[in-house]
């Protein structure tokens, strides 16, 4: 059912800091920072040759990318990101397996304009798993 990995997201407390590790330590290509404030995120990706880091950090009150740092203020690995042919499909199937889909059950737009949902870590070996449209 899953495709290919479509990136690891880290959050960070700090973007222009974390951006400027990949882009002048690294040699990275960085996209510009993108608000996307129905998530609570802002987010710039690392472009590379076989996926994509998304550099998450919090934006508003009550980002979920602020509780995350709560917890572990220096940042670290929040999701990885897997494509899916049809994510219907995919969330029908999860569900009736037992997996729980975060937030109202319905996709919801993601950082690359396609639909996106989110599995509960408890079910996913800890691990925060975001499914994308392919």
């Amino acid at each position: 059912m899953i495709g290919r990995l479509n990136h690891v997201a880290i959050a960070v407390p700090d973007l222009a800091a974390a951006t400027a590790v990949y882009r002048d330590t690294l040699g990275a290509t960085v996209t510009p920072a993108t608000e996307q404030p129905e998530h609570g995120v802002t987010v710039v990706f690392i472009e590379l040759p076989n996926t994509k880091i998304e550099l998450l950090e919090p934006l508003g009150e009550k980002s979920p990318i602020q509780a995350f740092l709560d917890r572990s203020p220096a940042g670290g690995i929040h999701h990885v990101c897997y494509e899916v042919d049809d994510i219907i499909v995919a969330r029908d199937k999860l569900k009736s397996e037992g997996a729980r889909v975060l937030g109202d059950g319905e996709p919801k737009i993601g950082a690359h304009g396609k639909p996106v949902l989110f599995l509960h870590p408890k079910d996913m070996l800890g691990t925060l798993v975001e499914l994308e449209q392919a």
